[in-house]
């Protein structure tokens, strides 16, 4: 397992895959593991597939920087077609990742090009593919809890905080005891994954087995590397 102690994040995603939720809830995870975090997200039209990001800084003193992470320690890419069709606003999608620094992948198989294979070389970097959409259909019944498997994989890749602070975050989250609105979309996502359950109990039980099921998938990844 990768251990940092002050590290910066860049999420890159899909609008709608729910980028800027995934950043909120690692935040508050990191605040329970007792350190310090900030997030912020950044997006352009707000519609469905367009590019999205979310900035995630950790560190053990507060953190006074809100722009944008250019230099990441890890990068995770909520789907593949942030590489394979250019859906980032980072070009390549690894630029400006340090030196040994970590991708994690969305995909149920791999998909970087030779050329991008050959720039990760350089930097040193460590890959893994985790199939985090499959995860969530599979556990939590629908494409929407990817977020929460991608959340589930970093933590089983990154010791970073104790997997129960992350299903804590998560049930806050939706539980209404904390509030992260980045914008009226992000809201609206939210009252939508919502809807695909019968009650919020539903929800949280389900993406905690997602979570869980991506954390272990994650380990299993690891131990190949």
């Amino acid at each position: 397992m990768t251990n940092f102690k002050n590290l910066d994040i860049r999420m890159a995603g899909l609008g709608g895959q729910g980028v800027v939720t995934a950043a909120h809830i690692l935040g508050t995870a990191v605040v329970k593991s007792g350190r310090h975090a900030t997030v912020n997200p950044f997006f352009g039209a707000e519609k469905r597939l367009a590019p999205a990001e979310s900035y995630v800084r950790i560190a053990n003193e507060p953190v006074y920087d809100r722009g944008e992470v250019l230099y990441p320690d890890i990068i995770m890419v909520f789907a593949p077609q942030v590489i394979t069709m250019g859906k980032s606003y980072t070009m390549p999608f690894y630029s400006g990742l340090k030196k040994g620094g970590v991708v994690i992948i969305n995909s149920n198989d791999p998909i970087l090009s030779h050329e991008e294979l050959e720039g990760l070389e350089r930097l040193e970097a460590t890959i893994y593919y985790v199939p985090a959409t499959q995860l969530a259909v599979e556990y939590a019944g629908t494409e929407l809890a990817t977020n929460m498997t991608m959340l589930g994989a970093l933590c089983g890749l990154v010791d970073l905080f104790d997997l129960e602070q992350v299903i804590e975050s998560v049930a806050e989250r939706f539980t209404g005891k904390t509030k992260f609105i980045a914008s009226g979309t992000t809201a609206a996502l939210d009252e939508v994954l919502k809807s695909k359950y019968d009650q919020v109990s539903q929800l949280i039980d389900q993406n905690t087995g997602a979570i869980k099921a991506a954390y272990e998938a994650a380990g299993r990844e690891l131990s190949r590397a």
